[in-house]
């Protein structure tokens, strides 16, 4: 009897490592960022019910009933199998699309229209970027949001920066001008200081643009493939009235033969913009395709960078802040005209340059779209 009750205690001793590694390894399997989208209305106690802990809901967005969350591979797979969910899809990272390195204010007749009086005034552009240095002394920051908790107003790595002042450095006789000088752009702090950000993070921008009431919503940015959620947020912001502008992307080959339009460029709800020099030739890294819609400036733009500074940066997401620009400047001037029919105005007064693969319908043009 005594043999007895000391094996089963060294049998109990030995179970109890063994439960505790188990527990162990369930407790530090590799969680991965997600989307997941319900068919209908959001319910987080369906999240609950497959062990979804309330630390690894990243954000509950407000528009869509979409979460951002933190899942394990088994908890990802669950969720896909579950007919209350519509989509769960990996978070995709997504970087700004810039090379290095302002003529194009003129070439896109937005100095003409300007001396007309046609100035963006009243606009409002959300910059999903990197944030924008808003003590920059050749800008005026209306707002903003960042999406990662910090100030959108801080712009760490110049992205942002370099894009708003294409879209309205401030008319001043100070640095460089702008396209449309007096529209009112929103810094909405989507990419951190690496450049770097996600579809999550964009789809949350445009919620904020969305709930903010802006008109034009620019995005210098994007990834290669492409996410249902992101496209519905796309396709909801067109929906609500907002005019989406997209760099189209730095893949371009030297010939140009395959599509490499990135996304959310690629979306129909999106203008994709394609890079020119100032001979109107395509920019050899400007992406390619059947998406593309505008052309604008991208080689040696000229544009604020943090810290009172000025640089040329190459890019379609220098050429993309043209078009936001230009769109100010035309609706302004035109604000009867819904975002369809601004969006219809515009291509419809670029000028020609060549094969819509490279090029879409040509050269954003604000005088001609003003006075058409």
């Amino acid at each position: 009897m005594k043999k007895f009750v000391v094996l089963l205690t060294a049998l109990f001793l030995l179970l109890i490592p063994l439960q505790t590694s188990f527990a162990d390894e369930a407790n530090t399997q590799a969680k991965e960022d997600y989307l997941v989208q319900f068919d209908g209305p959001a319910e987080k106690g369906l999240l609950n019910a497959f062990d979804v802990a309330e630390a690894d809901i990243v954000h509950e967005y407000n528009q869509l009933p979409v979460y951002n969350v933190k899942l394990t591979e088994k908890q990802a797979n669950g969720l896909k199998n579950n007919p209350q969910i519509k989509y769960v899809e990996e978070n995709a990272e997504v970087q700004s699309f810039a090379q290095e390195t302002p003529w194009g204010v003129p070439h896109v007749q937005a100095t003409e229209a300007q001396s007309n009086g046609s100035t963006g005034d009243g606009v409002k552009v959300a910059i999903l970027d990197s944030g924008v240095d808003a003590n920059h002394e050749d800008l005026e920051v209306a707002g903003g949001h960042s999406v990662f908790g910090d100030s959108p107003y801080d712009d760490g790595n110049g992205h942002g920066t370099h894009v708003a002042g294409t879209v309205a450095a401030l008319d001043n006789d100070l640095g460089v001008v702008g396209v449309a000088p007096d529209a009112d752009v929103y810094a909405v702090k989507v990419l951190d200081d690496s450049g770097s950000g996600s579809y999550a993070g964009i789809a949350e921008g445009i919620e904020w643009a969305i709930e903010n009431d802006m008109d034009i919503i620019n995005m210098s940015l994007g990834g290669s493939t492409s996410s249902s959620v992101l496209k519905e947020y796309v396709d909801l912001a067109y929906e609500e009235g907002l005019l989406v502008v997209a760099a189209a992307g730095n893949s371009g080959t030297w010939l140009g033969w395959f599509d490499t339009v990135g996304y959310p460029a690629k979306y129909d709800s999106a203008i994709a913009v394609a890079a020119v020099d100032q001979n109107n030739s395509r920019a050899s890294f400007s992406s390619t395709g059947d998406a593309l819609e505008l052309s604008a400036p991208g080689v040696s733009v000229l544009s604020t960078v943090p810290g009172n500074g000025y640089d040329s940066y190459d890019g379609t997401s220098m050429a993309s802040p043209h078009v936001a620009g230009v769109a100010a400047q035309v609706w302004a001037e035109k604000p009867h005209l819904s975002n369809e029919e601004l969006r219809e105005l515009l291509n419809n007064t670029a000028l020609d340059l060549g094969d819509p693969f490279h090029y879409g319908n040509g050269l954003v043009q604000a005088v001609e779209a003003i006075n058409y």
